[in-house]
């Protein structure tokens, strides 16, 4: 089945602790995971930072919501156990527990009040009691939005790059390759490419600093998929010049076979098409700006052990 959402799981979570044992997170996680009928697969799924696992993230955050309304509490850090008022509440039998059913208890409701709406000069500030998908947790709203505007950005990027001249496509390439650590100077990298006019290499460059090798290039924009024998004609020009690495970068994507081809061949040909030049382009900040930061922070348990200041 598919891994379900935090407020799923505090019903099966809530039950898992009734024996009144302390239980750690490990034991917890195993636990719910065979109650969930999870395979290794869905066990193992990153958030999209590849920082935490689903799940993982999930079982905590239902963890701190029943905690919050007093269900279960935690003697020390990693592990949990049920409450009284967390006994008495599975005595009653519930169908379910998801965050209206918390809305019972007094401490719940007031943490929910100090995380609804608020005014924060003159922008509104929106949490889980407004008209939000209630089954994510707060990381995966951060990180999941982080994504869709990075997937956005790279799409206008690429509808940007697509309508620039092809000299300006070779300069892009340049100013890339070197943020990447090729080509040495910029002066050596901006007289390489687009010089040699030798059937199927737009340009060279070195691979390092020292020029101990290079990097035959072929850098076209383009509109349809690059085929096999594309891939074929470079391949045949390095051969020509006895290279023995190159790469192919397109605004467009490249077939299967052309893949195929490529990873065949005695030649090391790296293949890069329009999202993945896209990408590098945001990783390696070319043609994007930072309009903002944010960072995430935990409490660090270790400042607050007593032990260190004796």
């Amino acid at each position: 089945m598919a891994i379900p959402d935090y407020q799923t799981i505090m019903l099966p979570l809530l039950k898992h602790l009734s024996d009144n044992k302390i239980r750690s997170s490990r034991e917890t996680f195993d636990a719910l995971a065979n109650e969930f009928n999870l395979t290794e697969e869905e066990r193992k799924e990153l958030l999209p930072s590849g920082q935490q696992l689903v799940f993982l993230n999930r079982i905590s955050w239902a963890k701190v919501y029943l905690k919050k309304a007093g269900l279960i509490e935690s003697p020390r850090r990693g592990y949990f156990k049920i409450t009284e008022s967390g006994i008495k509440t599975l005595n009653k039998s519930p169908e379910k527990i998801d965050n209206d059913f918390l809305k019972q208890f007094k401490q719940f409701r007031k943490f929910m009040k100090n995380k609804s709406k608020k005014s924060i000069g003159g922008a509104e500030r929106f949490s889980e009691t407004d008209e939000l998908d209630t089954r994510k947790t707060p990381e995966e709203y951060l990180e999941y939005g982080y994504q869709q505007l990075h997937e956005d950005l790279s799409n206008s990027l690429l509808e940007q790059i697509k309508s620039c001249s092809a000299t300006f496509f070779e300069k892009l390439v340049v100013e890339l390759l070197l943020k990447m650590g090729y080509g040495g100077s910029r002066k050596d990298a901006g007289r390489t490419i687009g010089k040699t006019g030798d059937g199927g290499i737009d340009g060279i460059i070195k691979e390092d600093k020292l020029g101990l090798d290079v990097i035959y290039i072929q850098a076209k924009r383009w509109e349809g998929t690059v085929g096999r024998p594309e891939i074929q004609k470079f391949a045949g020009a390095l051969q020509g010049q006895r290279a023995k690495k190159g790469i192919f970068i397109t605004t467009s994507s490249f077939s299967k076979d052309a893949e195929e081809y490529a990873s065949m061949i005695e030649n090391k040909i790296v293949l890069i098409d329009g999202e993945q030049l896209s990408n590098l382009m945001i990783d390696f900040d070319i043609g994007v700006n930072k309009i903002a930061a944010y960072e995430i922070k935990r409490i660090d348990t270790d400042y607050f052990t007593e032990e260190s200041y004796l």
